[in-house]
This record gives structure tokens, C-alpha cells and sequence, in this order.
């Protein structure tokens, strides 16, 4: 009897449009080990610099024959709240900071883990791997420098039921400076580190160089928490000698934002926006506005009034 011979696992590319992830795909492609899918997981709070790198990165990805897939994290249940679509909208609507700058991690494993997991269980050649007994396989673009090799290492002790995972960059020995020449050699653009901008490994030179819509964002997204906030500074939790631990308070130093416009967010944003979401309780759900609508009138630079506002939109 002729013996069968098994498919060989599904190969996802997990695509932070990074350094390490950009040259990890570039890499893959001439070796002839092509994934069948990329996935990235937007939080909705990337750096400017990392959606711009899309249009980069889709048109290759587009010639390439590789389908590249973006997926969100969709929170259902909103209680009393106005409903909210991304990682700064959590924060607002909570009242509270990022996990990692708490010291937890629920951010990455929520918008980025989670999303991707949740595309995955509907993908059918994941779907016909599990089946036939298989681990989909999952491409991660850890460097071979020590930071990620610890990653790595403790990834390794998490026993998954659904995934291997595979480190290619470790295998090959290639560490930062080895994937910034690859995607130099390409012939593509330089791209940056991927982060949230509201993220702790923010750091100060990025902060600088963030256009004063997201300065004013974190401003916000500081003053909100601040209330709350009993064991940890700010975003970047602690004061040290090279930074303090709130963004804000760097921003104030560097003038990268006028301290008038700073005073006026921390005095009047976290007020109305508390106004904002008492009015919204009282709407269904179905018709009740989004923290997406006050942002919009927050970034176009007007503070509106909690109740007019909410019955404007929900009318």
C-alpha cells in the first residue's frame, strides 16, 4: 500500500512592518520559502512612520503574489460606554494607560496576539492543518541580538496546541544591523522601528519626531489616566536620568507643544470627555456615538460640549 503523504503545514508571517519583519520577508521571498500569508495587527495607534511604510511594503508585497491580510481587534461588549475600535480609544474610554507601561503586557497579547489568532481559526488552510493533526506554522521576526533571543526563549517554554513557531533571523545569525542591509540591498526605503506611539519603548528622539496631533494625543491620553495613576508616573512609568516618566512633561521641556495648548488639554479634555460618555450612556447602543466621534473634534482642535455633542451626533 502506497503510503500518504502529508501537506506540508500552513506558513503565516506575523508583520509588525518593522525592521526585522521587513527583512525577514524580504529574505524569505529569494529563498524561495514565500509564506502563504502575512498578517499584521493594526492597534490603531502605530506611529505615523509605520503606516506610511504600508505604502511601501503593500505594492511589494502585491508584486510578490503574497496576500497580506491587516486585522483589528473588535471589543464587543461596551456596558455603558461609547463604543471605541483601538488601543487609544481603550485608554481614554477607561481611564487608564497602555498594560505595558503598568507593567503588564495585556496590550500586545489583546491588539496584536489576539487579532491575528482570530483571523488564523478562519483561514482554511489553517483550518485543514488542524484537522489532519498539524500546527500551522508561524514565522517571528526576532532579531538574533540578546533582547530577542530572551523573547525567543521564553516563547519556547509556551506550549501551543495550534502553532510552532519558527525564528528565521536567529537561525541565520542576523541581528539588527544584518536586516537594515537587507532591505537596503532590496532597493526599499529605509524603515523605521514599529511602535503605538503611546508605547513605554517610545524613545525620547521618537517622541521628537511624532507631528503635534499625536503630541497632543498622549497630553490626553495622560491627563485621563492621571487620576488613577498610583504606582507608575506615566506612560513611560518612571522617572530616570535620561527622561521622566511622563511623556507630557518631556513635551513641555522640549517645547515640542505650547504650554498654554498643554494646560488647556489636562484642564478641559478629561472633563468634557467624561460629559461625553455620561450623555452616551443614555443612547441605545445601536445609536450611540463612538469615542471615534469626540477624537475627531478633540484632533480638529475643539473641545466640545459632552451633551450638545452627543445629542448632535446621535440625532
Amino acid at each position: 500500500m502506497a503510503s500518504i503523504i502529508m501537506p506540508r503545514p500552513p506558513v503565516a508571517l506575523a508583520y509588525g512592518i518593522g525592521v526585522d519583519s521587513t527583512a525577514l520577508l524580504i529574505e524569505l521571498v529569494s529563498r524561495g520559502e514565500k509564506p502563504e500569508i502575512v498578517i499584521t495587527a493594526d492597534t490603531g495607534t502605530e506611529k505615523p512612520s509605520t503606516y506610511a511604510y504600508l505604502d511601501v511594503i503593500g505594492p511589494w508585497m502585491k508584486s510578490h503574489g503574497i496576500r497580506h491580510e491587516i486585522v483589528r481587534y473588535q471589543p464587543k461588549r461596551f456596558k455603558h460606554w461609547p463604543p471605541y475600535y483601538s488601543l487609544l480609544e481603550m485608554a481614554l474610554t477607561n481611564a487608564t494607560l497602555p498594560s505595558k507601561s503598568l507593567g503588564g503586557s495585556s496590550c500586545s497579547l489583546k491588539y496584536k496576539k489576539a487579532p491575528q489568532d482570530a483571523f488564523l481559526k478562519t483561514w482554511q488552510p489553517a483550518i485543514d492543518a488542524w484537522a489532519r493533526g498539524q500546527k500551522v506554522t508561524r514565522l517571528i521576526g526576532f532579531d538574533a541580538g540578546s533582547r530577542d533571543r530572551a523573547r525567543a526563549a521564553h516563547a519556547a517554554t509556551i506550549d501551543d496546541p495550534l502553532y510552532s513557531y519558527r525564528y528565521p533571523l536567529q537561525e541565520w545569525g542576523w541581528d539588527r544591523d544584518a536586516c537594515i542591509a537587507r532591505i537596503a540591498a532590496e532597493g526599499l526605503p529605509f524603515c523605521e522601528k514599529s511602535s503605538c506611539f503611546l508605547c513605554i519603548g517610545m524613545a525620547p528622539a521618537e517622541v521628537r519626531a511624532l507631528p503635534r496631533w499625536c503630541l497632543r494625543l498622549i497630553v490626553l491620553v495622560e491627563a485621563r489616566a492621571a487620576p488613577r495613576l498610583h504606582t507608575v508616573e506615566g506612560l513611560w512609568r518612571k522617572s530616570t536620568r535620561a527622561r521622566p516618566g511622563r511623556m507630557t512633561d518631556f513635551i513641555r521641556h522640549e517645547q515640542l507643544l505650547p504650554d498654554a495648548e498643554i494646560d488647556t488639554i489636562v484642564r478641559d479634555a478629561p472633563l468634557d470627555l467624561v460629559r461625553f460618555q455620561d450623555v452616551a450612556a443614555t443612547i441605545p447602543i445601536e445609536e450611540r456615538p463612538t469615542m471615534r466621534d469626540w477624537l475627531e473634534r478633540f484632533n480638529a482642535g475643539a473641545l466640545p460640549n459632552g451633551s450638545a455633542a452627543v445629542r448632535a451626533v446621535a440625532a
